[in-house]
């Protein structure tokens, strides 16, 4: 496997329940600012990895931009939902309470 795919699962491991990240702040906290392309990628192959929360990475809006990589179409807003996260028409409500930056601690 890709070392910054496993780089970017390692990040996506720590992500809180109830939390979640961008694929841009993902490529900052690996120092690679202008790869959150890439970090799509990798997300979009992670979803074969039991151990990989994939639902908790969303793009800078707050939208499911992933979903589409679930087993079915509405996984990802479930998944969401099971942990208290509120979406309305694909997007995260008050994204900015639930936004979980990995550069900084809680």
């Amino acid at each position: 496997m890709n070392d910054f795919y496993e780089n970017v699962y390692e990040i996506v491991r720590m992500i809180p329940k109830g939390k979640v990240t961008t694929y841009g702040e993902i490529a900052k906290i690996l120092g690679s600012a202008k790869s959150a392309r890439v970090v799509g990628y990798a997300m979009n192959t992670s979803h074969k990895l039991q151990d990989v929360p994939a639902h908790r990475v969303v793009n800078r809006n707050g939208l499911l931009t992933g979903k589409n990589h679930f087993d079915y179409p509405t996984q990802m807003q479930e998944l969401l939902e099971s942990e208290g996260i509120v979406i309305e028409n694909d997007k995260i409500v008050n994204f900015e309470t639930v936004l979980w930056n990995p550069t900084k601690t809680e």
